[in-house]
């Protein structure tokens, strides 16, 4: 049993080997993976749709009352692309094994176009294990997470179910990281957490602001970097930065511009000793119909760019038509935004439910303020519909048909 964990665990992924040194004993080794297993399973895993479906209580197909357009979890509307979608097809049968050498085949494929070094990539079923354990490996009740108010609230709920204290520091004026504050706002920090695009506001910090971090913060302190919105943005990534043997995990997702949020597939990049630290909490095996979609995804060389696009052309024209009407728009880079519906914001979504446009939540710093993701052009029409009959403002104007496509041949 101790060696097919131990060769389970490192066919799985290239980059762990929990026992690769021979220090620990058969006996240490089951005991120290049972107590932080444990210690895993006692924190609830959040992740963007459970959040979504807490703040709405539930979103159920009514026959009178059908659910059209969801605007609420951060989701592509997109899907996975077509090469995906086939290449999921063909799996067929092979989706009844463990196929280790496609996510060794993945993991081969990142590290090249990431300029990646060996060892320092992990695969996940998502991006949300490895914030998860990042928090849970980093962070005590004497070592706090620090992170801004608002962000993305699961590593704050991990932290409070292990009783660990969080620093929560305000946003800029301009709604943006205070790099001098989040590095100084805890000599004890274990971790420091960075959404970049931020979740909910969309707006980024730049590699300098995060190198300064990385150069100022606590000593003990890891940073953690999550990039799932970033192909959204003009961002520039530091996974570079993390495979230079800092104190950095940076953490992607294949759940947002790539449009696989139910195929449930991500990374995490850092130094081999930080992840090691990660993967004691667990070794989850990868869905093979997430890892051939990623595959697939990957090849598309122009798929993230013309999605980048598509996106950002939607939400500037919703921002544009929202402050036409008087409503102030956080300036974001992401695939949603954040409006400001001078009401409280649950009594808005509700509102908006009513007319079968499920919108995000808002947040306690502030409460008026809703997230909305962007859909497709039929979604944000029917979005902006809704908007002006709960607001009381004059109605979009209906968009032109598309052209026709020119007939072609005889």
């Amino acid at each position: 049993m101790y060696l097919r964990m131990r060769t389970m665990a490192t066919r799985f992924n290239p980059s762990c080997d929990p026992i690769a040194d021979g220090a620990l004993s058969r006996r240490n080794f089951l005991r120290g993976a049972s107590a932080t297993l444990a210690a895993a399973a006692a924190v609830p895993l959040m992740t963007e749709p459970r959040l979504a479906w807490a703040a709405s209580q539930a979103k159920k197909d009514d026959t009178a009352q059908p659910v059209k357009v969801l605007l609420d979890a951060n989701e592509n509307p997109l899907g996975p692309c077509p090469q995906a979608l086939d290449a999921i097809a063909a799996l067929g049968a092979l989706s009844g094994r463990y196929d280790f050498s496609a996510s060794a085949d993945l993991a081969k494929t990142i590290m090249l176009q990431e300029g990646l070094r060996e060892d320092y990539l992990a695969l996940y079923p998502g991006a949300s294990e490895p914030l998860h354990y990042s928090v849970l490996a980093f962070t005590s009740p004497q070592h706090s997470l620090v992170c801004v108010n608002p962000t993305y609230e699961a590593p704050g709920m991990a932290a409070a179910a292990i009783q660990t204290p969080v620093r929560y520091v305000p946003l800029r004026k301009d709604y943006k990281y205070d790099m001098h504050a989040m590095a100084t706002a805890d000599p004890n920090a274990g971790c420091i957490y960075i959404c970049n695009p931020n979740n909910p506001t969309g707006t980024t910090a730049s590699r300098a602001e995060i190198l300064w971090l990385l150069q100022h913060k606590p000593r003990h302190a890891v940073v953690v970097v999550d990039e799932a919105y970033i192909h959204y943005s003009d961002a520039e990534t530091v996974l570079d930065y993390a495979i230079d043997d800092r104190d950095l995990i940076v953490l992607r997702s294949f759940s947002k511009i790539y449009g696989m949020a139910g195929l449930r597939l991500g990374f995490a990049v850092g130094r081999p000793d930080l992840l090691a630290k990660l993967q004691r909490y667990g070794l989850n095996p990868l869905p093979l119909p997430g890892v051939a979609a990623a595959q697939a995804s990957l090849q598309q060389k122009d798929l993230v760019s013309t999605r980048k696009l598509a996106n950002k052309q939607l939400r500037d024209d919703t921002v544009a038509w929202l402050t036409k009407q008087g409503f102030v728009v956080i300036p974001s880079q992401a695939n949603f935004f954040m409006v400001d519906v001078k009401q409280r914001g649950q009594d808005f979504a509700k509102a908006m439910e009513k007319k079968n446009i499920y919108v995000g939540r808002s947040w306690p710093v502030w409460p008026n303020l809703v997230r909305v993701t962007v859909g497709t052009a039929d979604e944000m029409f029917l979005f902006e519909q809704a908007f002006a009959d709960v607001m009381g403002v004059p109605a979009p104007e209906v968009p032109a048909p598309a052209a026709s496509p020119a007939p072609t041949g005889a």
